[in-house]
């Protein structure tokens, strides 16, 4: 830097698949594996996914490229890393040279996590952590079924520790997939319950990204872009989920919510419902939904303008409003909406964790997610934001 000069922004870097949106989108899996030389591909996906159809029409899609397919579909939601173990042993078996993912979240890190194997072996959990994979592994294509997760264009993957009873964070470039097929069709199969909890997760992906120690320009435009349209979108979805053009604007505040995410990471949102979601086996969208206006409230004094401009995304009227009245009318909106959507009551009624609450914290201060929040939280803070959710 010339002498004199002084930088505005501090260093930054910005990974993203290739990515094809919109309707139709999916059939191009056939053409992307042919271009990546694919002979044996093995498809990723679960049961309710084949339920809908979308896993039949991805195999249709590769055969008529004359590629070889062999499907693993031997997974549960919050993929566990016995699971990931077993997939990475039938590729291994099948000989396969490329993954293709067609699931949601679930289905796609457990892909990830499969191919993390193939290329390194070893067990699923020697990768916890951030940049902690040696070699990248095989080539994988994704087609989300989900709006919300964005598992299909980060560099993060989520896996249950099941012997700790723990989602583990695993974030590195090279699990970036290769190319995401992101068609807005494939979410009219999902109930309005999913709906919700994508959505939120979503909405959480883009909060937390916006106030991130590690923010930058060019991730804040697409975080509040995702603010508003999971915020104007969201219940329409939910209410007649077969209006495309709301599973239209959901897919595309997810695919922004992901950019932002993937490159600005996360906060104490996530780091909580890793911790609290393993434990409960709960799902990931839920999990957050029911610790997002509490963190908020923690966080809030420590980057007051950054949620100023988060309530502006979300449509509210902050002019003239102190702060105690800014956090208050974003905590009510955020509330408001978990709440329309359905998602209601707290952790407390979903499984007894009172007795466990010091234990969880200390598996949320650990998770690499916490490091970017905006506020330094001690395990009394995050005991205490538990317990206000409950």
């Amino acid at each position: 830097m010339r002498e004199g000069v002084i930088a505005l922004f501090e260093l930054r870097k910005f990974v993203a698949p290739e990515f094809i949106f919109g309707v139709g989108a999916r059939h191009r899996v056939g053409f992307y594996a042919r271009n990546l030389n694919a002979k044996r591909v093995m498809v990723v996906s679960d049961q309710g996914v084949a339920d809908a159809g979308w896993l039949a029409e991805a195999l249709e899609n590769l055969a008529r490229e004359g590629i070889h397919t062999t499907v693993f579909s031997g997974l549960t939601s919050n993929p566990k890393d016995h699971e990931v173990m077993a997939g990475a042993e039938a590729y291994r078996q099948a000989a396969c040279d490329v993954i293709v993912a067609v699931g949601g979240g679930s289905v796609i890190d457990c892909a990830k996590g499969i191919g993390i194997i193939a290329a390194n072996g070893g067990s699923i959990l020697n990768f916890e952590g951030v940049d902690q994979i040696p070699a990248p592994g095989p080539p994988l294509i994704c087609i989300p079924t989900t709006a919300g997760t964005s598992a299909d264009i980060s560099q993060f993957a989520i896996i249950i520790n099941t012997a700790e009873r723990s989602k583990m964070a695993i974030i590195s470039k090279t699990v970036v997939p290769d190319v995401a097929l992101v068609d807005p069709e494939t979410t009219l199969t999902m109930d309005p319950y999913l709906t919700a909890c994508t959505g939120i997760d979503a909405l959480t992906h883009a909060i937390e990204a916006y106030v991130s120690t590690a923010s930058s320009p060019v991730v804040d435009v697409h975080a509040l872009a995702a603010i508003g349209g999971v915020r104007t979108h969201l219940l329409d979805a939910i209410t007649d989920p077969t209006d495309l053009r709301a599973r239209e604007q959901m897919m595309l505040a997810s695919l922004q919510a992901g950019l932002a995410f993937s490159n600005a990471s996360l906060g104490a949102v996530h780091a909580m419902a890793h911790s609290v979601g393993g434990y409960l086996d709960l799902p990931h969208g839920e999990s957050n939904a029911l610790l997002l206006e509490f963190v908020i409230d923690f966080n809030f004094p420590t980057t007051v303008e950054r949620y100023q401009s988060i309530g502006a995304a979300l449509g509210l009227d902050l002019r003239g409003r102190n702060q105690a009245e800014t956090k208050r009318l974003i905590m009510e909106d955020i509330r408001s909406l978990r709440l329309a959507a359905g998602i209601r009551d707290g952790l407390g009624t979903r499984g007894n964790i009172t007795g466990s609450l010091k234990e969880l914290a200390k598996h949320a201060i650990h998770d690499a997610c916490i490091y970017t929040n905006p506020r330094r939280a001690t395990v009394a803070d995050v005991e205490a934001i538990y317990s206000e959710a409950l």
